[in-house]
């Protein structure tokens, strides 16, 4: 075997723009869960709630039975568990067993021959209620903890956190300048472009197997065993492609159980596929949060405190709401803060759809509250607001004053970027009256210390099978839901075995084929993921160097893996090809096969609730962004936003860059358009996409991605997310500019064109008023 290229040539997969494994979902060639049909195959329909909060005084069925096509209908009383993400607090059932808690709570269910007669016997279900007081906004929840939904029906808390650092509030007595603010964001859907869907079939051999649009296979597997009371052994989730996600899919929902309890009642297959009006009243999307934030500083711009109230709209039920309570307070520590602070924040229920974790889970609404204050701060004391946030970095290989270990940080450098590649200097304050940036940063998790159910198991885990032919299998517990988790583990594996991309298969999201891993949740895919392929990669790559070093007798030291094959470093001309190579290691070991596991260290404060938030590493995002504000109308768009993102090593960089632009069109996006609204009846306000508004194409601001490589030492080859952090600086980065423009804050999402316009006139107001008093 001869090659004349030179070792550095021959390596290089990680790093590069390697074409994407996802190409098949754009040419219509990828299966979705509704695309699979089996035969006899039946149609569910569940029968929800109309009120908002209500006892089930009785649910009769006869007349849904009664109709030709019907096979069967059941209730709670046929699910009597309760589940939930969170083992701690686990508060509903697959279908209400006794109270109804909002509009479009599951009730009941039927299982017909097709799709239309199931939706007709839904309505023909007879449910009879008894209607209770309902809080059906935040308010209320807050004002009347008499309508009880908390627990023991005393008040409606869900979760209450308080936690202090510091002396909070001589630190502000200190200040030389105090800002504080209220801020309220409103909460949001995920609208993906494919609703919830599952199907259960129940075989002749007592096997469940569940298809299902999950992001957590492994713990839905969990949570189908114990709520229908079936050995684990008998269930098989898989998760075949999902077309969208973003967090709302990642916990069990109604519709699994159902279909796996009509497919065990009936002894057929069953689909249930969620219409685009149930994805809204089940959507689990972004929690409305309502913030007094105060936050003091010395007149040369170094933070001395913050004090931050938080009220949070958690819906119904809890989700994942323990770790939203927290993270509304915990993630604001990076990447500048202050020398002390404290924060309460209380979860509430209210009698609307459950919210739960949505791309930057429960740390994007802070971020907001936070990010301004600190360009009011920068304003009152003329300070440059990226001057202001250089002041206050939180510098690599440190801790938080709340116990965050921190290890790589790029954000002197993220800051650096946007500041070049939008002229700021020489723009920011100059442009024409309409015409304004502001600047926003932020930090997030890259897989978190907390495993959504206790146990000391790995997190993650991988196994690899290695074939003589020279094709290598990964089997990855991971959900891929559109992120590229699969391309990564595939450029891993082929870059650390010198494989062509086109031999490395990647197998996963599928319970009874991979190890268990516990779901897209938190940006712990690259991180952790990452680090347990790396690990199984590692373990074959030695087999292979010490076989091929045997053949051309020399010291494994000098065998080197490169694209292709495996060669003597001083002499690249001497090698073996990596499929000979593959077989010279079966015959000198055997079978070949590893596998890889991650868990995380010891991380987190001392302190109860120290661990969540805690995170192996932390990625650093910060945004410019130029917005246009029409005065007369009070119409804002975004022109452009420039996100810098340190991501610690990009892997494939044209996935980092692509999840970097996703997030920031989804923050404009929350920042101008999104409103998850209910009404006093408990009603949507727009259950679908005419009336809740998303940004189309025409839309979208010029995105310009700047990656930035700060390589964590504990991350796989240097790796860190950039899934969800890219999100978080867009809202405030607007927000900020919107001032700029206009000389107007905007605390209030979303950034309507009637909040604008309300707050300019009374702008204007203001200054005739002071004029007035001034002539006097």
């Amino acid at each position: 075997m001869t090659d004349t290229r030179k070792p550095s040539e021959l390596r290089g997969l990680v790093g590069s723009r390697t074409r994407t494994l996802l190409a098949p979902r754009v040419t219509g060639q990828v299966r979705y869960t509704d695309d699979i049909h089996l035969p006899r195959m039946l149609w569910g329909r569940i029968v929800r709630s109309p009120h908002p909060h209500a006892r089930i005084v009785r649910i009769d069925a006869t007349r849904a039975l009664a109709k030709p096509g019907v096979l069967a209908v059941i209730t709670g009383k046929d699910m009597p568990e309760r589940f939930g993400i969170i083992p701690w607090t686990p508060d509903e059932y697959p279908l209400a067993l006794d109270h109804a808690r909002f509009v479009g709570d599951a009730v009941a269910a039927v299982a017909a021959t097709d799709e239309r007669i199931a939706h007709e016997a839904a309505e023909l279900v007879d449910v009879a209620y008894e209607v209770l007081p309902a809080a059906t906004d935040l308010q209320t929840a807050i004002d009347k903890p008499e309508v009880g939904l908390g627990k023991g029906g005393k008040d409606n808390v869900s979760k209450e956190v308080d936690l202090s650092f510091g002396d909070v509030d001589a630190a502000l007595a200190e200040s030389e300048v105090v800002i504080a603010g209220d801020y309220y964001y409103e909460g949001s859907a995920h609208v993906p472009i494919e609703t919830h869907c599952a199907i259960a079939n129940l075989d002749k051999n007592g096997l469940l197997t569940v298809w299902s649009t999950t992001q957590v296979p492994h713990y839905l597997h969990r949570e189908l065993s114990r709520v229908l009371r079936v050995s684990p052994t008998r269930i098989r989730v898989i998760q075949p492609p999902v077309g969208g996600a973003f967090g709302g899919k990642s916990e069990p929902f109604s519709l699994e159980f159902c279909a796996a309890k009509l497919a065990m009642v009936t002894g057929r297959p069953v689909k249930f596929l969620y219409t685009r009006e149930e994805e809204f009243y089940a959507h689990r999307g972004r929690h409305p949060m309502q913030i007094h934030m105060k936050v003091g500083a010395r007149r040369d711009g170094k933070l001395t405190g913050v004090d931050a109230r938080t009220f949070i709209d958690g819906g119904a039920y809890s989700s994942f709401g323990l770790v939203t309570t927290y993270y509304s307070g915990q993630l604001l520590t990076l990447p500048a803060f202050a020398d002390t602070y404290r924060f309460r924040s209380t979860r509430l229920f209210t009698n609307k759809p459950p919210c739960g974790p949505k791309r930057g889970h429960g740390s994007v609404q802070p971020r907001f509250a936070f990010e301004v204050s600190l360009d009011k701060i920068a304003r009152a004391l003329a300070i440059d607001p990226i001057e202001l946030r250089r002041k206050n970095l939180v510098p690599p290989n440190t801790t938080t004053l709340n116990g965050l270990r921190v290890t790589s940080n790029g954000i002197e450098q993220c800051l650096d970027a946007v500041e070049r590649a939008s002229g700021w200097k020489d723009r920011f304050g100059k442009l024409p009256k309409g015409r304004g940036l502001g600047v926003a940063t932020s930090a997030y998790i890259s897989g978190t210390n907390y495993a959504i159910y206790p146990n000391a198991m790995p997190q993650s885990a991988v196994q690899l099978k290695v074939d003589r032919s020279g094709v290598v299998t990964v089997f990855s517990g991971q959900s891929e839901i559109g992120q590229g988790c699969d391309l990564m583990l595939a450029v891993l594996v082929a870059d650390e075995l010198g494989l062509d991309l086109g031999s490395v298969r990647v197998i996963s999201g599928d319970t009874d084929l991979t190890p268990v891993d516990l779901g897209a949740y938190s940006s712990r895919g690259t991180f952790m993921n990452g680090n347990a392929c790396l690990m199984a990669a590692r373990e074959i790559k030695s087999k292979l160097v010490a076989a091929v070093a045997e053949k051309l007798d020399v010291d494994p030291r000098n065998v080197l893996v490169t694209r292709g094959a495996l060669v003597v470093v001083h002499d690249p001309a001497r090698g073996v090809s990596v499929t000979e190579a593959i077989q010279l290691a079966e015959a000198k070991f055997g079978t070949l096969g590893a596998v890889g596991h991650y868990n995380t260290p010891k991380l987190g404060g001392e302190y109860r609730g120290g661990t969540i938030g805690a995170s192996p590493a932390y990625s650093f995002t910060a945004h410019v962004a130029e917005v246009s504000v029409d005065a007369r109308s009070g119409f804002v768009r975004v022109e452009k936003i420039w996100v810098a993102h340190d991501c610690g090593k990009a892997l494939c960089p044209t996935i980092v860059e692509g999840q970097m632009e996703g997030s920031a069109y989804m923050g404009a996006a929350e920042a101008l358009l999104e409103e998850h609204v209910i009404g006093p009846d408990g009603l949507h306000k727009g259950p679908n996409l005419l009336d809740y508004r998303i940004p189309t194409s025409l839309d979208v601001p010029d995105l310009h991605a700047l990656i930035v490589e700060s390589e964590d030492q504990e991350g796989p080859l240097g790796a860190k997310e950039s899934g969800e952090g890219p999100l978080h600086p867009s809202i405030p980065a607007i927000a900020n500019a919107i001032f700029d423009a206009v000389g107007v804050r905007v605390d209030r999402l979303p950034f309507s064109p009637a909040r604008v316009l309300s707050a300019l006139r009374k702008k204007q107001a203001d200054e005739q008023a002071t004029a007035t008093a001034a002539a006097e």
